[in-house]
This record gives structure tokens, C-alpha cells and sequence, in this order.
């Protein structure tokens, strides 16, 4: 049984506590409180490997990160809401995750929501594993860009995210780049890979620059194939149920470096 039958199953065995603890507690309500009884007569950790604790805190950090992302320039519109949805159908969540996430997401839109806490603890939560911490950066552009651009306030707290998690902006323009390469990828379905996205977006996805070597543009593709690996992210924890995106992202990958590779000519 997964982490999410575990907790569906009322399986409270561990508790990640703190604010992580206290969003998903009032995302699943009552079955919730009930588990939180009979986790006080079992040992911490009980029930739930290190994996699946992973996996717990970052199914709640996303969501809950994701709504206050929204709320960031003062209100979400019924506009945004539905863009949220859409995601999480994009993401591959079954219903019962996705009425969940949505709880979540509510959560995060509330006046005094802890993002630092909830930032610190989602670090510790995933060991400060690069792979996920970028794989969670990713998931919020993901968001952000559901309706082709990223807005001001959206930036401001999204700056914020990165610096907290470690993560540059270096860093974090090349997740954009490669945000904004997979949504021309996916609107040009059914054409040819080379004439979805431009030789530029296909540059800044892999991070390289079009001075780069071969050598240096073959390393940057595939370091960054290894770092999207979902089979590697889900032993690293994130959710099996979220391995939809991270497949979607090596086919951008893939579909940025074959566009470099027609440029130059190689094979």
C-alpha cells in the first residue's frame, strides 16, 4: 500500500507535525483527528517508512505553497482556481488526491499562512535532496504559468521560494526556460519536435548557451535527464501519483536537445 492508502486507510502511525502536520490535518479533516488518537498509542514513525514521510510533506508543501502563490497579489479568482484544478488534473491526481490538494491549495490562501516554517520544515522533510527542491520549484512555475505568464507578485514570492529553498536564480531562470519550452512543446502536438519550440528556448531549457561546446551541451542534457529520472525522484520521494510531470519533462528535455542537435548537425 502507498503513503496515500496509508492515509486514506486512517494508517496516522507517524505525524509529520509541525505546519506541514497542522495543512494536511486540516485538509483531511475529521478522519484526520481520529488518526491523531490512535497515533498517540503507537511509537513516532510507525506505518510510514522515511520515503513515504518524504512524500507526505511534499504533497502538502506543493498545494498549500501553490494556493499562497495565487493569493500573493491579494485575491484568487475564480480564473485561478480553475487554473489550479487544471494542474492538478495535469499532474495525474486521482479524485480523492485532488479533493485533497484542492483543501490544501484553500489553505495556503488563508491570512497568516506560514510559508517560512513550511519552506524550513519541507527542507528537512526531503533531506535538502536537489532533485525534489527543484522538482517542487518546477511544479509551482507549473502554476504560475498556466495562463502564460507569471505576474508580478507571483515573482516576488516565488524569488522568495527559491532563496529559501537554495535555490539560485541561475537556478530558477533556467526552470522557467524550460517551463516556457514544454508549454510551446505541448502546444505544437502533432508537429514535429524541431518546430515546436525555438532554437533560444531550447538554449535556456538545457541551461547552455549557444557559445556552449557539444561536450558541454550533451553533459547539461543529460545531467538534467538524470535529475528528472522518475523513477530516481519517487525513491528520492516524491509521490508516485505526481510521475506524470516529471516523464513530461524529459520528453521536453529531449525534445530541447534535439532541437540544438538539428542546429549543429550532430547526430
Amino acid at each position: 500500500m502507498s503513503w496515500w492508502g496509508k492515509v486514506l486507510g486512517g494508517a496516522f502511525g507517524f505525524m509529520l507535525g509541525g505546519p506541514l502536520g497542522m495543512l494536511i490535518g486540516a485538509a483531511l479533516g475529521h478522519g484526520f483527528d481520529r488518526g491523531v488518537e490512535r497515533a498517540d498509542e503507537l511509537p513516532p514513525g510507525a506505518g510510514f517508512d522515511r520515503r513515504e514521510r518524504t512524500q507526505m510533506a511534499f504533497f502538502t508543501a506543493t498545494f498549500s505553497v501553490m494556493g499562497h502563490v495565487a493569493k500573493s497579489d491579494g485575491r484568487v479568482t475564480a480564473e485561478e482556481i480553475a487554473l489550479a484544478s487544471d494542474v492538478m488534473r495535469q499532474l495525474g491526481l486521482s479524485p480523492e488526491m485532488k479533493t485533497v490538494a484542492r483543501r490544501l491549495f484553500t489553505e495556503g490562501k488563508r491570512a497568516g499562512f506560514p510559508l517560512e516554517a513550511v519552506l524550513e520544515q519541507f527542507r528537512r522533510e526531503c533531506h535538502r535532496s536537489a532533485h525534489l527542491i527543484r522538482m517542487f520549484v518546477e511544479v509551482q512555475l507549473h502554476a504560475a504559468y498556466a495562463d502564460g505568464s507569471v505576474h508580478a507578485a507571483e515573482r516576488r514570492i516565488l524569488e522568495h521560494v527559491c532563496r529559501r529553498l537554495g535555490v539560485s536564480r541561475h537556478e530558477l531562470h533556467q526552470l522557467e526556460s524550460l517551463i516556457q519550452a514544454g508549454l510551446h512543446y505541448r502546444q505544437g502536438a502533432g508537429s514535429p519536435s524541431s518546430a515546436r519550440i525555438s532554437l533560444e528556448e531550447a538554449y535556456g531549457a538545457l541551461g547552455v548557451s549557444e557559445d556552449s561546446s557539444d561536450a558541454e551541451v550533451k553533459k547539461a542534457y543529460r545531467r538534467l535527464m538524470s535529475q528528472h529520472h522518475p523513477d530516481k525522484l519517487v525513491a528520492k520521494g516524491l509521490p508516485e501519483e505526481m510521475m506524470r510531470l516529471a516523464k513530461e519533462k524529459t520528453q521536453e528535455i529531449k525534445a530541447a536537445y534535439e532541437r540544438i542537435k538539428e542546429s549543429r548537425g550532430l547526430r
